[in-house]
């Protein structure tokens, strides 16, 4: 059967490259894959606007079985939200797809995909589809207003949502690669950052409230430009991984980043990990704000409740 193909291209992932790169890209998709649309990005992405998504609902309202975002982990992020409609999918069979273009490529690494973009290309032209989980958020976005959102890798609140805002206004660090970006980004945060008080509650039965520094809730294992923060989730087991780094200082951060790198993090007294499939979490201090990252964009604050749904999105892998 011949699919009906769409690729959504954000021509300003990675510093621009994409976007000049695309030309080549197209043609080796077609070679790849068959004919396919291509719908140009535009815009900044905001807490209530991610410019991939309206193309993506498009595409599939117009009958794409196969849409493929083309760009870095944000642009990834914002094709997955395209998919769902009234919190449910526009099209239960279409499948999924990436080309990691950009800055960080951490949610390809859960897949083993670190070869180059030829070679992720000729992945695609063998690929099938498999269902992968989805997490679904809600939380107060930067107007005060309740938002929701979807993500396929990892949401997180803490520091690395300051790590976000920092990364994110970096400008030259980023042209340098994503793992420096966010290294560069994480060491001048921590700088300044201390841990905050936080209700942790799961549907598990944890109950707590933990100074945290950063809590991950992970359906993929990488974040940062290539923390392992979560070396044992799977994104097809219908749960959350769950770490938490409480009360962890300037010196913890330093001498423990190398760990973070290989995942042996988790051996630490102030990490705790645990599953669940729903988890919420609220400010101890309701005047504090604790900020969020989702995919490595920093959209928000807590409150927020994150639930998993299981198999929610075809992977075409």
């Amino acid at each position: 059967m011949t699919r009906k193909i769409a690729a959504i291209v954000n021509p300003y992932s990675g510093g621009g490259k994409t976007g000049r790169a695309w030309p080549a890209i197209e043609k080796k998709l077609t070679r790849a894959l068959g004919p396919l649309t291509a719908y140009m990005t535009e815009g900044a992405a905001t807490p209530h606007h991610l410019p991939a998504a309206g193309p993506t609902a498009k595409a599939l309202k117009d009958g794409a079985d196969l849409v493929i975002a083309v760009g870095g982990d944000g642009t990834i992020n914002e094709v997955v939200n395209g998919f769902f409609e009234g919190g449910k999918p526009i099209n239960p069979e279409a499948a999924f797809a990436f080309l990691n273009t950009g800055t960080g490529g951490d949610f390809r690494k859960t897949f083993g995909y670190d070869g180059t973009l030829d070679e992720a290309i000729e992945k695609l032209g063998q690929a099938e589809a498999s269902p992968i989980d989805i997490g679904r958020l809600t939380f107060i976005a930067e107007d005060g207003r309740e938002t929701a959102r979807y993500f396929d890798n990892i949401a997180s609140f803490g520091l690395s949502g300051a790590v976000d805002r920092a990364v994110n206004k970096a400008g030259i660090s980023k042209l340098l690669g994503g793992k420096f970006a966010f290294f560069w980004g994480t060491l001048k945060t921590v700088l300044t950052y201390r841990p905050q008080a936080v209700r942790v509650t799961t549907d598990s039965g944890f109950d707590e409230v933990r100074n945290i520094s950063t809590l991950a809730v992970a359906n993929g294992r990488f974040f940062g430009g290539g923390m392992m923060m979560a070396p044992h989730a799977k994104p097809d087991d219908g749960l959350f991984d769950i770490v938490m780094m409480c009360d962890t200082t300037f010196k913890d951060m330093f001498s423990s980043s190398g760990s973070l790198y290989e995942g042996t993090h988790l051996a630490n007294p102030k990490v705790t990990s645990l599953q669940a499939k729903v988890l919420e979490a609220r400010p101890a201090d309701a005047n504090e704000i604790v900020l969020l990252d989702i995919d490595g964009e920093a959209p928000g604050r807590l409150p927020a409740r994150f639930e998993i749904m299981p198999a929610a999105l075809k992977l075409f892998r």
